[in-house]
């Protein structure tokens, strides 16, 4: 079904009607299964169907121009350009639709995405990288709107950075920076804010970067005079058009069912993105939406007569087909013959898929009901669990929720009874779950050698004369080593570059490694943070630094959809170890101080989530990651880059352990738990406490995600039978994150002889000033008042009331 040339002329005539009618064939059978797959949805076979349908023609033109070696960042109209390449057949197509859960059948997420959703395998089942120069690549897709645009930005970078930065290994990844990341949107999706700021920094980076704007005139029912200026994003991006007074984008526009213009538009862009390292703009003009927006709904409701008809004459297949008749490439007997046989083997296949993916589902409805049958034999209760058997046998095309359910059901008439069949059943379903939940749940963090958690624990080291320096220095002398250690180690971010950050963690770096590596950027987070996953999944690690915790907020929504599940809705074939650098907590202001971090670990499950309470503990955690294979969000203390730190001599070595606890201050009366700047504040009550009898325990998380993987907490609550979690998010933040993970995880509440505690900040934003702080968040006296009374309620007289 791989539809790739050169150009028209570099082929004879004959080659060239070969070549147009398995093009035309490849349309076809794409149609098809958008036919055929909205009416499995709405017979309920499949949930839902959004398909490629009216975009067949420009992605067979397209398909021509994508090399080995090029990426694909896109959205759910792209099923014909996947199948022009060769990887995506019908089978395929049906069994995404039907949420296959077997890599084997569905390839593109094993049925953990809908249909429509598209990517390629860069691992293998290892996860080491294969060679991604030797393939035709697709970064997976997500539904977010415009979502896919952010990555696109930095699957292009990559390019650029293979192409001019020496000494990195390229194997696997890179021919001298010769690839293109090829993005795709609908129209009306342009109206978002990511695809606007994915523009302007393409525009600015100078990347390999092709766009096409796939424009039906609608954005579901809304009519482009809603959604676009002039109706036109080409229009309207003009000013982004390079000229000889500076650098921009080339804007190019093609009608979306003229077959030979489009061939000839792609391969324009390919050459101009490819060679010339310059971004393009490809807006696919009068295309048309056959069956509407999904299957949600139908388009006569918001579509004109006038306006169908004129569809219904654009349909970019039947130009095609009539050009081909016009030009003698194939007459309309072939052509009907063609048809004919696309619609019978498209039905047959879309059967075949269907037939696979009830095939093992039976299979356990039967040894399910055959169970059930055992048991109801030799229950007291068999006319209830024969009715249930009876209710599984009748179910003709079953889903795995119907065969557990009843078998579970079951169990509720048997309660008291003890017989091998009733173990049987038990012993099945426990196997089930065993087997069956890891088809949907497995991947979410990586499962390879090169685990995060596999990293063993360096301390830092010191020699007798080690200096005592600012926190900065020692951050900032680690990334030097990081840098000299990692040749494709790089960095960028809001005034990480020339100055060498905010707060000089950076100094002097980029003058020692090159603009490239040590770099500058605008003001626009969420591409930051979508250069860091597009390089990541080419091969780089890069570090994208957001300056300020609260600014993470712009970038969370890519984190928590893109970044934190690749992973997991590729079921491992596909990663980006991204190491996403920030600072914060403490200090004055609500726009500069907030510790949203309870917001933050519910939204970004698939990433790890480290908290350090100085430089050198984040130090070492930049130098764990760096040898794993996942993504992480490093939270440094914004108020310690002047405190006192020794400077350790195995700088780039030492790493600090994730999802382990440290005990800081050991003691006997009640265990404190914290992070952070606030776990300096406790260390230091805790002695203040102690001048009043207080012997408390101090534990640092480290890590938020994962939390204390060794249950050290609740070896130190069994011990102290208190505990108080104290931090600086609002209250049910972190906080009721980390106590349920220690009362319910970990099973501390059986050890406790009073209440446990949470002291947090309050639930506005930090007011500005020192005061706004201490009157925001938890002071020492906070802290110091809290613990006391907890010890009061147990021992007035030994700790009379303090106010």
């Amino acid at each position: 079904m791989q539809t790739e040339t050169n150009t028209i002329q570099d082929i004879t005539f004959d080659d060239f009607k070969q070549e147009v009618i398995n093009d035309y064939k490849t349309a076809v059978t794409s149609r098809e299964c958008s036919l055929l797959g909205r009416r499995e949805v709405l017979t309920g076979k499949a949930k839902f169907g959004i398909f490629g349908d009216g975009k067949e023609v420009p992605q067979l033109a397209w398909a021509k121009a994508f090399k080995n070696g090029d990426f694909r960042s896109g959205y759910y109209r792209d099923q014909t350009f996947m199948m022009a390449i060769g990887q995506l057949n019908v089978q395929q197509f049906f069994a995404g639709l039907y949420a296959h859960p077997s890599l084997e059948a569905d390839p593109m997420s094993a049925g953990r995405q809908m249909g429509g959703h598209f990517g390629t395998h860069s691992l293998d089942d290892q996860g080491n990288w294969k060679d991604l120069t030797k393939q035709k690549n697709s970064s997976a897709d997500i539904s977010p709107t415009a979502g896919q645009m952010p990555r696109l930005l930095g699957l292009a970078q990559a390019s650029k950075i293979y192409r001019n930065v020496e000494g990195i290994d390229t194997t696997n990844f890179s021919v001298k920076g010769n690839e293109v990341a090829w993005g795709t949107i609908g129209n009306a999706s342009t109206s978002e804010g990511l695809f606007f700021e994915t523009i302007n920094a393409a525009g600015v980076l100078q990347v390999p970067m092709v766009i096409s704007v796939w424009d039906d005139e609608y954005g579901i029912s809304v009519h482009a005079k809603y959604q676009t200026t002039k109706e036109s994003i080409s229009e309207i991006l003009k000013g982004f058009q390079r000229d000889e007074n500076g650098n921009g984008y080339e804007i190019l526009k093609v009608n979306g069912w003229d077959y030979v213009a489009l061939i000839e538009t792609y391969q324009e862009a390919a050459r101009i993105a490819r060679e010339e390292h310059v971004p393009v703009l490809v807006h696919v003009l009068e295309l048309t939406q056959p069956q509407g927006h999904s299957t949600s709904g139908s388009h006569e409701r918001y579509k004109s007569k006038e306006r169908l008809e004129w569809e219904s004459e654009h349909d970019c297949i039947a130009k095609m087909r009539d050009w081909m008749l016009a030009n003698n490439v194939a007459t309309e007997e072939e052509l009907r013959e063609i048809e004919k046989t696309i619609k019978k083997d498209v039905r047959a296949t879309k059967n075949a898929a269907w037939d696979a993916y009830l095939k093992p589902i039976k299979e356990e409805q039967q040894e399910a009901i055959q169970l059930l049958n055992q048991l109801a034999n030799s229950s007291h209760n068999k006319a209830f669990i024969a009715k249930l058997a009876n209710d599984l046998s009748a179910v003709k095309e079953p889903i795995r929720k119907d065969v557990i359910s009843i078998a579970r059901k079951a169990l509720r008439y048997v309660l008291s009874e003890n017989t091998s069949e009733k173990r049987a059943l038990q012993n099945w379903i426990n196997n089930f779950f065993e087997d069956v939940q890891p088809k949907y749940s497995s991947h979410l963090y990586s499962e390879t050698e090169k685990s995060a958690l596999n990293v063993k624990e360096v301390a830092p080291s010191y020699d007798d004369t080690a200096a005592e320096v600012d926190g900065r220095v020692v951050i900032r002398d680690n990334f030097d080593a990081i840098f000299s250690k990692y040749p494709n180690a790089l960095i960028f971010g809001e005034d990480s570059g020339n100055i060498g950050d905010v707060n000089q963690g950076l100094e002097g770096l980029q003058e020692k490694y090159g603009e490239l590596r040590i770099s500058d950027a605008g003001i626009r987070e969420a591409t930051i943070l979508g250069q860091g996953i597009g390089m990541a999944m080419r091969g780089l690690r890069p570090i994208a630094e957001i300056q300020y915790l609260d600014y993470l907020m712009y970038a969370l929504q890519i984190m928590s959809d893109d970044l934190a599940t690749l992973h997991y809705r590729t079921v491992g074939k596909q990663k980006a170890p991204l190491i996403v650098r920030t600072r914060g907590h403490r200090l004055e202001g609500i726009w500069h101080s907030g510790s949203q971090m309870g917001g933050i670990i519910n939204l970004v499950r698939g990433m790890h989530v480290l908290v350090p309470r100085n430089m050198t503990k984040a130090a070492g955690f930049y130098n764990t990651l760096l040898e794993s294979d996942e993504p992480a969000l490093i939270v440094e203390c914004l108020n310690g880059y002047r405190l006192k730190e020794k400077l350790p001599e195995n700088l780039g070595e030492f790493k600090t352990p994730i999802g382990v606890v440290e005990t800081v201050k050991e003691g006997k009366d009640i265990t404190l738990v914290s992070y952070g700047s606030t776990l300096n504040i406790v260390a230091q009550t805790a002695k203040d406490l102690l001048e009043v009898g207080i012997d408390a325990e101090v534990i640092d998380v480290q890590s938020l995600l994962p939390f204390d993987l060794n249950h050290d907490i609740v070896k130190s609550v069994q011990k102290t039978n208190r505990l108080m979690v104290i931090d600086e998010d609002v209250p049910g933040g972190a906080s009721a994150y980390i106590l349920n993970e220690i009362l319910n995880t970990q099973n501390a509440y059986q050890y406790l002889d009073s209440q446990p505690q949470t002291l947090t900040a309050k639930q506005h934003r930090p007011a500005y000033g020192t005061d706004g702080d201490y009157f925001s968040k938890p002071s020492a006296e906070d802290i110091f008042e809290a613990v006391y009374t907890m010890i009061h309620e147990t021992d007035p007289t030994s700790f009379p009331s303090i106010r």
